[in-house]
């Protein structure tokens, strides 16, 4: 097949005629100081609201289009070639929609191929190519700018990345091949591993021009006119930029530098996924040995690679996490009441522990309104207001604020001893001692000072707030909020709604989590909600695994191959001990002894020991003597694999009960609960659909999740 012959992808583009095709457009742009006619082509959809996307039809067009204008090239006609997208979009990667569509390895194959067939053509181009990135440039679209000659970016250009990776990929139509190229292996690690891997970090427009992904940087009011300039002065060989344009392009590509950055993509891949995820450990071989290969050679073990991955559940899983529940499910929640939400114009935390000035500040920074804390006494409330005017001074010594935003933002948040200051709050939270007693001893005080119409809510993992409202006048106007720590990263709040809760609070409850820019998921009051609930049945089980006799490496190791962020173990110690327990108790009295309450652990709570495993000076971690001292074990000994399934049957009972229960709305809520507020790996698309793939479900429900959906 010629260069420039795309019929043999012909029948892959009939399989998707209702793509939405990126049409490449071309127009002639004469450029400045006279150095010729300028091939210009502009990729767009044709939506207002759709980023633009590459599925095979949109592949072929720009193919095409790019083989046309090589024609014109050497025939005199244009001295260069351009490609820009539509405004705030270069690309937005590939269409994820239509990829999970491919059901076969020879479909698979065929579009990575053809990714490759189009691409070659702008890197093979008879005149000089530039990619001027005005936008959004992800995978596919980035790595069109990676087969361009040149590259300019837009100040205002927000996300760029390769996050093939995190998607169950690989960055398979050439950039895990050309990025180390050109910005050297340690930078393009960081790039296709340590970022992706980190929920899909991307790169603004000034630190992929810092990386040197990009040969210049300009503003975006001017930044097709100054691109064009500098094609110009590329094209024209003007001494100066030339000059400007190497140097920018040093990097270092020694041997020396490979082994930095193979080290640090191994490092991110083992700590994110390790064995896990098959797209990471493909991309780590096609990173390593793509340094002594041809472009053809690394072209064959791309189109391998993606022919392969295409297929797998584990990608077909992270394109149902990503679009199906963090896209959509995030964007349209379940449960969401037609009511109209309150207006907030000042905001109560009632406390002043980290907890309560965590979320002060949150409120403050992303409300934009008054937050008053409080507490028993006055040094506990300047503590918390100190904390927070700390946090905001540490945002604009990073720049992530102004000084003077830093400055609004402290005076913002006001404190007291006095809880009067709620008396004309729209929204109070509690954020008090896990105890119910004394959190109804708050709300009933709160009652007699907020107005009949402010909202109450409580931050519990785990406790009533059926029962937090028992007592009170208005019990229509309480509701849980419960979020995550660290409240600034973690991205879920858990509204839990009771048998006498009001539409209007539930419905201002969803319009702050937006505004927050937080995602709620809508849960019954049930003790624990869903994310503690499902961990806590987790750890329960390795912790009991541990104390009938199974030693600690294997009990704490045996969850290894689903590749959740840490182990049981590790997650006790950041938890916290007593924490873990206080809710386990809480559970097992809703729930009976399916929660399994450890002696032992109460052992490590009462001698004020805080971890199992302990860090060693040589940095390995164990079990301190005297912590085993306080750890005796039965004599039943089980195996990884057997604690494996173990946890696997119990997750599916509890979550099957829970839907069972009506806690949340769906098997989706459940899944994104547990992608945003406990790292389930998005290659297992949440956890119901790995309770599926692994049998777990039929085996202790009888059918599926998915058939539930």
């Amino acid at each position: 097949m010629e260069h420039s012959d795309f019929s043999a992808y012909r029948d892959l583009a009939t399989a998707f005629d209702d793509e939405v095709v990126t049409h490449s457009r071309v127009e002639d742009v004469e450029l400045p100081q006279g150095a010729g006619t300028f091939a210009l082509i502009r990729l767009d959809n044709d939506s207002p609201k759709r980023p633009s996307t590459l599925g095979p039809n949109s592949l072929i067009e720009f193919g095409e289009t790019v083989a046309a204008q090589a024609e014109r090239a050497r025939a005199g006609e244009i001295v260069g070639l351009g490609v820009i997208g539509k405004p705030g979009f270069l690309v937005a990667g590939a269409d994820l929609g239509a990829v999970n569509r491919i059901d076969s390895k020879d479909q698979a194959r065929a579009m990575a191929d053809l990714g490759h067939h189009a691409y070659e053509l702008l890197e093979d181009f008879p005149v000089p190519t530039f990619a001027f990135i005005n936008g959004t440039a992800l995978g596919g679209g980035l790595e069109i700018a990676l087969a361009a000659h040149y590259r300019t970016v837009s100040e205002e250009a927000k996300a760029l990345s390769l996050p093939e990776a995190f998607l169950g990929l690989v960055p398979g139509w050439g950039g895990v091949y050309r990025l180390p190229k050109i910005i050297g292996p340690e930078a393009a690690a960081q790039v296709i591993f340590t970022n992706a891997l980190n929920n899909n970090k991307t790169l603004k427009g000034a630190q992929a021009y810092a990386l040197g992904i990009a040969d210049a940087l300009f503003g975006a009011d001017t930044f097709l006119e100054e691109s064009l300039t500098f094609a110009a002065q590329v094209i024209s060989q003007d001494s100066a930029a030339i000059g400007a344009l190497t140097a920018h392009r040093e990097r270092d590509h020694s041997e020396a530098a490979w082994e930095r950055g193979l080290a640090a993509a191994q490092k991110a891949v083992a700590s994110k996924t390790g064995d896990s995820a098959p797209a990471p450990k493909r991309a780590l071989e096609l990173f390593e040995a793509g340094r002594r290969r041809s472009r053809a050679e690394e072209r064959r073990e791309e189109v391998a690679a993606l022919g392969d991955l295409m297929v797998t559940d584990e990608f077909a899983n992270t394109v149902y996490a990503f679009l199906e529940l963090v896209q959509k499910r995030a964007k349209r929640p379940a449960g969401v009441p037609e009511a109209q939400p309150r207006p907030l114009k000042k905001v109560g935390v009632v406390g002043a522990g980290l907890m309560a000035s965590q979320l002060a500040m949150v409120f403050a920074q992303k409300l934009q309104v008054p937050v008053v804390i409080s507490d028993v006494d006055q040094a506990r409330v300047d503590k918390g207001v100190d904390y927070i005017r700390g946090q905001a001074k540490k945002l604009a010594e990073k720049g992530r604020i102004s000084v003077e935003q830093a400055e609004g933002l402290s005076s913002l948040v006001t404190g007291s001893v006095d809880k009067s200051v709620y008396a004309d709050a729209d929204f109070v939270i509690e954020a008090v001692f896990e105890e119910i007693g004394v959190k109804k001893q708050v709300f009933a005080e709160l009652e007699e000072i907020v107005s009949p119409e402010a909202i109450l809510a409580t931050n519990t993992s785990s406790l009533s707030v059926t029962e937090m409202a028992a007592d009170l006048k208005h019990p229509d106007r309480v509701i849980g909020f419960h979020f995550f720590n660290p409240v600034a990263v973690m991205p879920l709040i858990e509204i839990a709604r009771t048998p006498q809760t009001a539409d209007e609070p539930i419905a201002t409850a969803f319009q702050l989590a937006a505004d927050l820019r937080k995602t709620p998921v809508l849960s019954r009051d049930s003790t624990a909600f869903v994310v503690n609930r499902v961990l806590l049945r987790l750890m329960a089980e390795v912790q009991k695994a541990f104390d009938e006799g199974t030693d600690a490496e294997t009990a704490d190791g045996a969850l290894g191959p689903i590749g959740l962020p840490m182990s049981p173990f590790t997650l006790l110690a950041m938890v916290g001990v007593p924490v873990a327990q206080h809710v386990t108790e809480s559970l097992q009295a809703s729930f009976g002894d399916r929660f399994y309450v450890s002696e032992n652990l109460q052992r490590l709570i009462d001698n004020g020991v805080t971890e199992i495993w302990s860090r060693q000076e040589d940095g390995s971690v164990a079990i301190n003597d005297s912590t085993r001292e306080l750890l005796p074990q039965g004599q039943t000994r089980r195996s990884a694999e057997e604690i494996l399934t173990t946890v696997q049957d119990a997750l599916a009972e509890e979550i099957g009960l829970l839907l069972q229960e009506d806690v949340v709305a769906s098997p989706k809520d459940v899944d994104l609960c547990m992608i945003l507020g406990a790292g389930w790996p998005m290659h297992r698309g949440g956890i119901t659909p790995y309770l599926d793939q692994c049998g777990a479900s039929e085996r202790v429900n009888g059918r599926r999740f998915d058939a539930a959906v």
